[in-house]
């Protein structure tokens, strides 16, 4: 008696609709990286040969010429600033500022904000740079 040797059918895994998921998600990735701005005003910042990139998570003020002012994208004074970094800093657990300052911006200025900084809670400041 003779015995039919059946061939077991290969399973065919098709990886097709993995592909395209992965596409999408990289595509999803890139688009919503890519729109992160910040508002403000227009900066002149100094030039740096050793400035680090770091992330934009932080705080951030920007200090224009004369008495210009804005903590993300609210408008403040010199007389506001120290409520609205205490309220700022109470919410976040990572207590740093960075300070984006025109370089046209007195030094004296720079070091006024930063004392109010200190004092409103800040632990860390971080001065942004341009690259040369």
């Amino acid at each position: 008696m003779k015995l039919i040797d059946k061939k077991k059918a290969k399973a065919v895994l098709n990886i097709t609709p993995l592909i395209d998921v992965l596409f999408i998600l990289i595509i999803f990735f890139t688009i919503t990286s890519t729109f992160l701005e910040q508002p403000g005003l227009k900066l002149d910042l100094p030039k740096a040969a050793t400035g680090e990139l770091q992330k934009v998570e932080k705080a951030v003020l920007t200090i224009a010429g004369g008495e210009k002012m804005q903590f993300g994208d609210k408008d403040v004074t010199r007389a506001s600033l120290p409520d609205v970094l205490k309220e700022a800093m109470g919410e976040r657990g990572d207590k740093s500022l960075i300070i984006s300052a025109d370089k046209k911006v007195e030094h004296g200025t720079v070091v006024e904000i930063m004392d109010i900084a200190r004092q409103s809670g800040v632990e860390k400041l971080v001065i942004s740079t341009e690259n040369e």
